[in-house]
């Protein structure tokens, strides 16, 4: 993480620095929350890799040179990056912030009071970085020294009594900011639910984020950040499908008009297939007016217009106007005040659409107006973004690739330069 100016120069930094937040996706990046991977992914197996959301079983070393490159790649353009699991551990030195995480990753109700009560004295014991590895890599029951009772032997010695976070890669996914303000999402999956936790943890109490102020939270209804596209100050378009669900994105509607973050939110469904599972991963903005888009679902893919109906000092009762439903590219296009939002194709033709689809071709993250990062294996698409004025950066992503996900997907963007 980078270091912290030096005291004789903090005015002058924080002067210069721009606030948290973000009112597009293309403003110029400045800072990037990323999770290199750690051994939370050597805890994947072939009996446990579908429960965990993995197609596969990456080749950790590869993976962590992958995402190594990635972030010089970033930094190269100036870009400041912070590591998830560094800003976990700077916020686990506070004893509050460690009360709730060990209270959150023994809730489960497989482990029986025995064991928790043994893992709990286990994991206050531990220090900062311990406990940062325990949450994040987990604890398998061969593992534990103690707290022997009828769980413990009962259980298999490799089932996991915390389990681990590999899909902690993708930052995308469990917060998303908004203007001034940070939405800590509701993850889906049972298997990514401490993601959000412990993402929240950090903006709560870590210093740098501390008095940040939230909105949405891991225990309302389920909104995950790959599916919100912040297509233009004031417009956000939200993909309803495998992972975010129709009472996520009202909740989420309400919250955003509710605080002044949004005019217009459009509600876009989206196919319930793992090939599918965000709207990010049928397209991604790369300029302010320009899309990188599966084709196969271009023509066919709709939104539904929503705006605020009435101003009133109480969230709940907002009453929201739903339009018809209309293409997505026209009513993003009307939302955000242009003629046309332009689509590039991924691929060439929809067998390599397909292709490249799967391998996160549509799945870029945009470092300034057009300009982006994507992965070096989809070439056809790449082809046709520098064809259409996008400065590629090209990055490797064999390895990281394999819980379906790419360079949007493995960052938060926490400060972009305002459009």
């Amino acid at each position: 993480m980078t270091a912290s100016p030096s005291a004789d120069h903090s005015a002058d930094h924080s002067a210069a620095q721009p606030q948290h937040g973000a009112d597009s996706e293309v403003g110029r990046l400045r800072t990037v929350m990323l999770h290199r991977p750690g051994n939370e992914l050597k805890r994947l197996t072939p009996r446990n890799n579908d429960r965990l959301l993995f197609d596969g079983i990456p080749w950790v070393a590869r993976a962590q040179e992958e995402h190594d490159a990635f972030a010089e790649a970033l930094r190269a353009r100036d870009v400041e990056v912070l590591y998830l699991t560094e800003l976990l551990t700077e916020t686990l030195q506070d004893q509050m912030a460690r009360n709730h995480a060990v209270t959150a990753a023994l809730s489960g109700l497989h482990l029986g009071d025995t064991l928790r009560s043994y893992l709990a004295g286990f994991l206050h014991d531990a220090s900062p970085d311990e406990l940062t590895s325990y949450l994040t890599a987990g604890i398998r029951n061969d593992e534990v020294r103690g707290g022997h009772g009828l769980v413990t032997s009962l259980l298999s010695p490799y089932d996991f009594l915390v389990d681990p976070l590999p899909n902690l890669l993708f930052t995308r996914d469990s917060s998303v900011w908004v203007r001034d303000r940070v939405a800590v999402t509701s993850l889906a999956m049972p298997a990514r639910t401490r993601e959000t936790q412990l993402t929240e943890l950090i903006y709560t109490d870590h210093p740098r984020f501390r008095g940040t102020r939230k909105i949405h939270g891991w225990h309302s209804e389920h909104v995950e950040g790959g599916d919100v596209l912040l297509l233009a100050p004031g417009v956000i378009a939200v993909g309803v499908g495998e992972r975010t669900t129709p009472a996520g994105v009202e909740r989420f509607a309400r919250q955003v008009f509710h605080a002044g973050l949004a005019r217009t939110v459009l509600a876009v469904p989206i196919t319930q297939e793992r090939a599918t599972m965000h709207l990010d991963t049928i397209c991604t903005l790369v300029d302010v007016d320009k899309v990188v888009m599966y084709p196969n679902v271009a023509d066919s893919l709709q939104a539904y217009t929503v705006t605020l109906a009435e101003d009133t000092d109480d969230e709940s009762t907002l009453r929201l106007e739903v339009s018809g439903a209309e293409p997505f590219l026209v009513a993003a296009a009307k939302a955000m005040g242009i003629d046309q939002l332009h689509h590039i194709d991924t691929g060439l033709d929809p067998v390599t659409a397909e292709r490249e689809q799967w391998d996160d071709g549509n799945n870029t993250l945009a470092l300034a107006p057009r300009v982006a990062v994507a992965y070096e294996r989809n070439d056809e698409t790449n082809d046709r973004l520098e064809e259409a004025g996008i400065e590629v950066v090209r990055i490797a992503g064999s390895e990281l690739g394999s819980g379906r996900g790419g360079p949007r997907c493995m960052s938060c963007p926490i400060v972009r330069d305002p459009l």
